[in-house]
């Protein structure tokens, strides 16, 4: 398995931007897909962007033209950048990352999640 470590949370005001940042190390896997999911406050998690082997990314609609997801495969970190965030948005933000390990099993490894706030 991999482990992932988010950053970047806190508090924005509404219209502004946030970049989450979520690191992954380890060692004997491949990564298969990555994704962004959120759980907002009395709701379940839900998908906010995914990433599947192929490149592709799907955004949740409440995403679409305001977060995008991206990779920084030298830095091994995936990011979130939000956009013209509105206090809906505010939830606990987790990273994922789905992988095939050495054996040929898939995984899917969380981060710990990061709290985002958006607040006049």
């Amino acid at each position: 398995q991999v482990h992932l470590v988010e950053s970047g949370g806190g508090l924005v005001q509404p219209g502004g931007s946030l970049k989450l940042s979520c690191a992954a190390s380890g060692s004997g896997f491949s990564i298969n897909t990555v994704g962004w999911y959120r759980q907002q406050p009395g709701k379940q998690r839900e998908m906010v962007a995914e990433e599947i082997y192929s490149g592709d990314t799907k955004y949740a609609d409440s995403a679409k033209g305001r977060f995008t997801l991206s990779r920084d495969n030298a830095k091994n970190t995936v990011y979130l950048q939000m956009n013209n965030l509105k206090s809906e948005d505010t939830a606990v933000y987790y990273c994922n990352i789905g992988i095939i390990t050495s054996d040929l099993r898939y995984v899917e490894n969380w981060g710990q999640g990061i709290l985002v706030t958006v607040s006049a």
